[in-house]
């Protein structure tokens, strides 16, 4: 990580560690379960390298590392039973959201710009769609969202908060983009089917076939998460006109087309 400046940024009396690199708009870059790994960190300098600035906050996990499998489900079973996030049904919206929305209102500060992105995760899939009730966030990319992870067909989010999300969306023309694999166990079609009674058109999810995948992906992947999942980190094959990596390429592009409005 020693490309990227290291902060510690508060928000409402709360101090985390971000990561900070690049120049242009500010992205919100949320990792994925369990922690900024090298794959994520990657992702963060392709995104930095296309002209944006990338703040990756410290969620869970080591920063910079790939975890062993055992230390990866360590990781999840102390984020499931943390105040700061909502893991099952019926939690409502994690409440780390508000502190992601004061990040992403520090950064739009920072940078300028019509506007900044949030890219979520797995974990942090759903945060990218709740953080869009900060105005500055425009540009939200919801990747293989995992929450809740008992109910495969619902969304974590309160549903005052649904409503909030869906009435911006469709006032201020917002566009979600989201991907999965087609067999993720984690992220099924039934969670994109809801996703999409609550958005409509204004969602725009792209399902890759699983045997596209990286078929030998860290520890964690291979043997806790057990299925094709992380579309642009863990199972992305970095191989001109592969289709991960053209999924890569696709929330880039969106990126810059949302957040070169108004410039």
């Amino acid at each position: 990580m020693d490309d990227f400046s290291r902060r510690t940024v508060g928000v409402d009396g709360v101090d985390k560690t971000v990561y900070v690199a690049g120049a242009g708009p500010a992205v919100i870059l949320m990792p994925e379960m369990p922690g900024i790994s090298p794959d994520v960190a990657r992702f963060a300098r392709w995104v930095r390298d296309a002209g944006f600035s990338v703040y990756l906050p410290s969620l869970f996990g080591v920063d910079g590392a790939y975890p062993l499998a055992g230390a990866g489900e360590t990781v999840v079973r102390r984020a499931c039973v943390s105040a700061e996030f909502r893991a099952f049904a019926g939690g409502g919206t994690s409440p780390v959201v508000t502190w992601l929305r004061g990040l992403a209102r520090l950064a739009h500060t920072e940078r300028g710009g019509p506007g900044v992105g949030a890219v979520g995760m797995c974990f942090t899939g759903n945060f990218a769609l709740t953080m869009a009730l900060e105005p500055s966030v425009i540009a939200p990319v919801v990747n293989h969202p995992s929450l809740p992870l008992d109910d495969p067909g619902a969304l974590e989010i309160s549903d005052a908060d649904a409503a909030a999300v869906a009435e911006r969306v469709a006032r201020d023309g917002l566009k979600v983009l989201a991907y999965r694999f087609d067999d993720d166990s984690w992220c099924t079609g039934q969670r994109f089917a809801a996703y999409r009674a609550l958005l409509g058109e204004a969602f725009d999810g792209r399902v890759l076939k699983a045997e596209t995948a990286n078929t030998d992906p860290p520890p964690f992947f291979r043997d806790v998460v057990g299925c094709a999942h992380s579309v642009v980190t863990a199972h992305l094959v970095d191989q001109d006109g592969h289709p991960t990596l053209q999924a890569r390429n696709e929330i880039i592009a969106f990126l810059a087309e949302r957040l070169a409005q108004g410039e």
